[in-house]
């Protein structure tokens, strides 16, 4: 940070004291798509951007539960510092906690001077510079479900759906969410400056779907993080838990994080469309369709990145169990929605809502990419609804089998970075294998009596 930064920085002070904001959160990714954060009192903004705000790069390496796991670069290195700047520029007051502005923070590696290799934001910024060498600017539109749980002491997790009511999917209002959930998060997101546009009851109790506005693909990224993140803080200060895991109870559905991708070129125009292009749609189109078929297996790993995830899939959810494509057909991998001309786009509904957005959105944009490079052309849409085996391949039905997808997917690998691509496989293969020593409450059910 040279002095002559100094200035701006004074007058990002300066606003957000205007504003009555006297802290500044800064929060960035880890590898899970959770936000690590550190609170910094306005008077030390100054210090905070020049010098930065070291953390132990093992945060990246560190599981839900608080373990270590021994990813490359972190226990074997004496668990090195990571260095974090805010940018100031993405600061904005935090409409439920006066006198507080989150704000994203920049990382870098002190040994190096460059991004950390686990850093997601930067790993999305590295796809997307590929991506301008071809004169392509990627849009994204994020959709994301989740479900809200109330506490429910003496039950085996200790919460349930809020409310229960079924059979209210595409509601709104105090039939499916008698306390106005829905109405109070939409509004402080919207003050959050999240881009917010609509959102509804979804298919089981207790379940919500927020959408998104579409953007540039790092600021729908950045949007959804922060969305994430802050669904999950108003959730906590009332008491309550908003939940993005993949599927956390086995009589509902699973919650979704559909992608809306297209791509603009140095003029701004959408280059999916063609009037006179099969189905309407432009070769970039389709050649991106064919990639994202070609390397779904691979992508996969980043788009249902849990144990868990892998439990949502399967005929009649309305969730992907097929490597497929279609019109306006939702029991399809990709559905091509009707619009055309300046909405010409695909829909990925391949993804989980426990999914890192950067690192779902820079995996579909690594693969379409691809397929933009191959220049090949998917075959024959879906008809009629989905799941018939006999017509299309079978996704990968467990987080080991995808994560050996990936790591088999060299040309995915190689746009996504070596050292990212073994830091992810290292984490999650030791996910895995925690899973697989655990006792679940299944199997003592289904043997302890018996055998």
């Amino acid at each position: 940070m040279s002095a002559s930064d100094t200035p701006d920085i004074r007058r990002h002070m300066e606003r957000l004291a205007a504003e009555g904001v006297d802290v500044v959160r800064v929060i960035y990714p880890d590898l899970m798509g959770t936000d690590r954060a550190r609170d910094v009192l306005l008077d030390h903004l100054p210090s905070a951007s020049e010098h930065g705000l070291a953390f132990c790069r093992a945060v990246y390496h560190t599981s839900p539960q608080g373990d270590v796991v021994p990813v490359t670069g972190g226990l074997d290195a004496g668990l090195p510092d990571v260095c974090v700047r805010p940018d100031l520029s993405t600061a904005a007051p935090l409409p439920w906690e006066p006198g507080v502005a989150t704000c994203l923070g920049e990382v870098t590696d002190p040994a190096t001077g460059g991004p950390a290799p686990e850093s997601p934001r930067d790993l999305l910024g590295s796809v997307l510079a590929r991506c301008s060498e071809r004169g392509l600017c990627p849009v994204v539109g994020p959709e994301l479900e989740y479900f809200l749980l109330e506490p429910a002491p003496g039950t085996p997790t200790g919460w349930r759906r809020s409310p229960e009511a079924i059979g209210a999917v595409y509601t709104a209002g105090l039939r499916a969410d008698p306390d106005n959930h829905l109405l109070r998060t939409l509004r402080q997101l919207r003050d959050l400056g999240l881009g917010v546009i609509t959102g509804n009851h979804e298919f089981d109790g207790g379940q919500y779907e927020i959408n998104l506005t579409h953007s540039e693909a790092l600021d729908a990224a950045d949007r959804a993080f922060r969305f994430k993140a802050a669904v999950k803080e108003l959730a906590r200060k009332e008491g309550n838990m908003a939940t993005f895991m993949a599927k956390p109870f086995g009589d509902a559905g699973g919650s979704g994080f559909h992608l809306h991708l297209s791509c603009g070129d140095t003029e701004g125009h959408n280059t999916f469309d063609d009037p006179s292009g099969a189905y309407g749609l432009s070769a970039t189109a389709r050649h991106a369709i064919a990639g994202i078929l070609a390397h779904a297996p691979a992508l996969t790993a980043l788009a249902n990145p849990t144990v868990n995830s892998y439990k949502r899939f399967g005929p009649d959810t309305l969730a992907p169990w097929l490597i497929d494509w279609g019109l306006d057909n939702r029991s399809a991998m990709v559905r091509i929605p009707p619009e055309r001309g300046s909405g010409a786009r695909l829909e990925l509904r391949l993804g989980d809502a426990s999914a890192n957005p950067y690192l779902l959105i820079a995996g579909t944009i690594a693969a379409a990419l691809l397929g933009i490079q191959e220049g090949e052309e998917p075959p024959a849409p879906l008809e009629g609804y989905g799941y018939d085996t006999a017509k299309s391949a079978l996704l990968p039905a467990s987080l080991p089998t995808a994560l050996d997808a990936l790591e088999a997917d060299s040309a995915l690998t190689d746009v996504l970075g070596k050292d990212f691509t073994t830091s992810f496989l290292t984490y999650k293969r030791n996910e895995v294998e925690r899973f697989q020593r655990h006792v679940t409450d299944w199997e003592f059910t289904e043997y302890a009596y018996h055998l």
